[in-house]
């Protein structure tokens, strides 16, 4: 293989809200971190250790405005991306460095509140589209043939 790949696919809680940087010529760019969690049993223990692992994430003008306005701390998200690592100089003069998520594509995977999906019915378009009830009949019943068929999944 002579290419190389540069992908990330992370799903995880936000760690806080976004924060949104807004510049000259109308762009913008929202940043928040996201954990994601391992969890696994301690052999010699028998005890359940969970670690968390904490990730930059940065969208970019459009995307970056939809997940201010539906995105709240805690929520879950899909996102998938590229790592990008930024350098800059500190105050007392030595180099740093962090590692981002670029993203590219994302959907929300948490569910809010009927009470929020009436005030706004447009709030979980990112995650699924919205249909109305003529678009949902004919939708579910394919999918109760299909349960029909002999097939092995």
């Amino acid at each position: 293989m002579s290419g190389t790949l540069n992908k990330v696919m992370l799903i995880g809680h936000l760690g806080d809200e976004v924060k949104m940087h807004y510049f000259e010529g109308g762009n913008c760019i929202g940043r928040f971190p996201l954990a994601t969690n391992e969890t696994y049993t301690n052999r010699q223990s028998g005890e359940k250790v969970t670690n968390t692992e904490w990730h930059n994430i940065v969208v970019r003008n459009k995307a970056a405005e939809i997940c201010e306005k539906y995105l709240s701390k805690g929520d879950k998200i899909y996102v998938e991306g590229r790592l990008k690592t930024r350098q800059w100089q500190g105050e007392d003069g030595n180099n740093r460095y962090t590692t981002e998520v670029h993203v590219q594509d994302f959907t929300f995977l948490s569910n809010k509140s009927d009470s929020n999906q009436s005030a706004n019915p447009m709030s979980n378009e990112p995650a699924q589209p919205m249909k109305t009830e003529a678009d949902t009949s004919p939708s579910v019943e394919p999918m109760a043939s299909a349960e029909e068929d002999d097939l092995p999944f």
